[in-house]
């Protein structure tokens, strides 16, 4: 009698918190979808509109730094996305050379500590901004900065002279996301979950990208 290859077993239909993190991921999946083809879109316009004005002879001297501060966006928002398709940069020299059981488990203690890194950057983005702080001042940010020598709240940008704060809120936002999303992928690595197929996401491997 020849040995037969059973299917896996159905994965049980997970609690309703797990499906509440898959679903919340898979949103906020397609929400930052979104967000990077705006990005782009922008950062393209912006080079396009630096070179015509500088050849023309009448350069517009915010558009640098407007595409700086629209990269660092597109780059936060991107590492997101890429650690909830786990495109993010791993090294496979010893999970490589381990059995399957030993390889699972280094990939939920590798998903895992994403999460640590997730929620601890997190409570320094909270430590940093210090939102009661600021709301304690009254929203003034000179009283904050002399009472806390924080001066986050002071400060702008050197030629768009827009709160630097307003910039610096991809920290926390990208904080948020990858929490969310390392929850997710720490769901699937134990199998409470089926891992699921995200559409309109050709790219699921940094190999396919080469």
């Amino acid at each position: 009698m020849s040995d037969r290859i059973l299917p896996p077993a159905p994965l049980p239909a997970p609690r309703a918190p797990v499906r509440w993190a898959i679903a919340l991921s898979s949103a906020l999946l397609r929400f930052e979808r979104g967000v990077l083809t705006a990005l782009m879109t922008l950062l393209v316009l912006l080079i396009l509109l630096n070179v015509v004005t500088r050849y023309s002879g009448i350069p517009i001297y915010w558009v640098d730094e407007a595409a700086v501060f629209t990269m660092v966006w597109l780059t936060f928002v991107g590492a997101s996305v890429m650690t909830r398709l786990r495109m993010d940069f791993a090294v496979g020299l010893v999970s490589d050379q381990l059995p399957p059981r030993g390889a699972k488990a280094m990939k939920v203690l590798a998903t895992f500590g994403v999460l640590v890194f997730a929620l601890a950057l997190v409570w320094m983005c909270w430590v940093w901004m210090d939102p009661r702080g600021i709301a304690a001042a009254g929203f003034n940010a000179k009283d904050y900065a002399e009472a806390s020598f924080n001066f986050l709240y002071t400060e702008h940008t050197q030629t768009l002279e827009w709160p630097t704060w307003v910039i610096q809120l991809i920290l926390p936002i990208f904080s948020l996301s990858l929490t969310v999303h390392a929850i997710a992928n720490l769901f699937e690595e134990l199998e409470v979950c089926p891992r699921i197929v995200h559409p309109g996401f050709d790219v699921v491997s940094a190999d396919a990208v080469n």
